[in-house]
């Protein structure tokens, strides 16, 4: 049995939607698909889930809000209608909007909810159509698939007790179709997941009904080794492991939300990314394990928005609990850090630039100074942070000094360099006026044998001024 999941663009229109039935049909082991509320249908479109958003903000700030509401059920209605569907399922979405509306419930509960109607319709049109084609589907609120969470809107974590319920999916006749992105608690309260959270339900119920895969339908053929934007035609992936998969989202790619595969990787269940657009290509397999290849590095990703704060004191080595108290600081003012570096005397705390104000860093300095006694503290903003990333890259010899001369030859410094803690990935601060370059080397580097034939996008080309 397979669990696929349909992405924003894979229902984001009647179109969309054809091509996504056409897909469970030709396949009877499809048996769970989970889908996202309708993304855009082009460049400058408006997500559902964004259209939802504001209008709940509107009705809380006590607005006029009929013209978010009119924007959202002409998008529904112009699907159902496309599709040839009956309108009581549009009557259905807009008494589920108007109830939610009329809550007299907490703000982050009544957002909650009204999120939600994006991927809870999107399931209804999508059982209905195939119906309409003479499937045997149906609708499977989240709360009947069994998926029971706690507390924490926004930010839903699946209850252990989950798993049993979900497994009962097995025994449902026909094709079962999941909305994405929420659940339940144990008190009927509906609660949504992080964002890109129907990505999250998708691979729950992959582990929960002990798929034999879980397929994730996006509009890409593939995993590249690269962003397109810095690379032209970037060479496909075709086989990841689950930790190589994590270390590039992580660090960039977009295909998944770096967490939302976690409950599919713990029950070793194996992952096919596939292209709506474009359903017979092979796609990515991401799987617990991949057979050793001379070319130990799969995938370069990359991420801006870094700062780096750097201390040092002498003898800093012999101080004991000296890291974990310059951490505690960090704690304390509700900073989390990425990675921290370190050496004999100097130690380096990297950290996403948007957690530390102005205000957090004169405090955060200052108690460095008064409480640690150090030699030097400075700050360096506007980094990026460049991964390259393969299992066995820790035990290949020669890989550090591919990279490190890659940059050399583009004429980039080098900020940061962190190895040690991982067996997957090497990591390199840069200034992040040079990451363009900095991909673009390595990609050379270490994707291409012949360098005359390669071309990278302009800055025009990518949207840039």
């Amino acid at each position: 049995m397979k669990v696929a999941k349909f992405g924003g663009s894979s229902v984001a229109n009647a179109k969309q939607i054809k091509k996504v039935a056409n897909i469970i049909k030709s396949d009877s082991s499809r048996k769970v698909i989970v889908v996202s509320a309708p993304g855009k249908r082009f460049s400058d479109d408006v997500k559902m889930t964004d259209l939802l958003i504001e209008l709940c903000y509107a009705k809380q700030q006590n607005q006029d809000h009929d013209l978010q509401l009119q924007n959202i059920m002409v998008r529904f209605q112009e699907i159902i209608e496309d599709l040839g569907l009956d309108q009581s399922i549009l009557e259905d979405i807009q008494q589920t909007i108007e109830k939610y509306l009329q809550f007299d419930i907490s703000p982050m509960a009544q957002l909650d909810a009204l999120k939600s109607i994006g991927e809870d319709s999107s399931a209804k049109i999508v059982s209905a159509y195939l119906k309409h084609l003479g499937l045997n589907a149906s609708y499977v609120n989240p709360k009947e698939a069994g998926i029971f969470v706690s507390n924490e809107p926004g930010n839903a974590q699946l209850l252990p007790e989950s798993f049993s319920r979900i497994y009962k999916l097995r025994e449902r006749e026909g094709v079962s179709v999941v909305p994405g992105f929420f659940g339940y608690t144990e008190n009927n309260d509906l609660v949504t997941f992080s964002r890109g959270g129907s990505d999250i339900t998708g691979a729950i119920l992959a582990a929960g009904t002990k798929a034999s895969l879980y397929e994730n339908f996006t509009d890409v053929d593939s995993v590249f080794a690269v962003n397109p934007n810095f690379v032209e035609n970037p060479k496909d992936i075709t086989v990841l492991t689950y930790k190589e998969m994590r270390e590039l989202s992580y660090a960039g790619f977009s295909v998944f939300h770096d967490e939302a595969l976690i409950p599919a990787f713990k029950e070793e269940i194996p992952v096919c990314i596939k292209n709506t657009n474009n359903p017979e290509a092979p796609g990515t397999m991401v799987v617990a394990e991949r057979d050793s290849t001379d070319q130990c590095v799969v995938g370069i990703a990359s991420d801006v928005g870094f700062c780096s704060l750097y201390v040092s004191k002498f003898l800093m080595n012999r101080e004991v609990g000296f890291g974990r108290k310059l951490l505690n600081i960090f704690e304390d003012e509700g900073i989390s850090f990425e990675h921290a570096p370190s050496g004999i005397d100097d130690m380096s705390v990297i950290f996403r630039d948007h957690l530390f104000t102005p205000e957090k860093e004169q405090i955060v300095i200052d108690r460095i100074r008064n409480e640690l006694h150090v030699d030097t503290v400075s700050i360096h903003r506007d980094l990026a942070v460049v991964m390259v990333v393969g299992e066995g890259l820790v035990n290949t010899i020669g890989v550090a000094a591919k990279a490190t001369a890659s940059f050399a030859k583009a004429g980039i410094n080098i900020d940061m360099i962190n190895q040690g803690s991982s067996e997957v990935s090497m990591m390199f601060g840069v200034h992040a006026v040079d990451l363009e370059k900095a991909i673009q080397s390595l990609y050379k580097e270490f994707f291409t044998e012949d360098e005359s034939n390669l071309t990278f996008p302009s800055a025009v080309a990518r949207g840039h001024q």
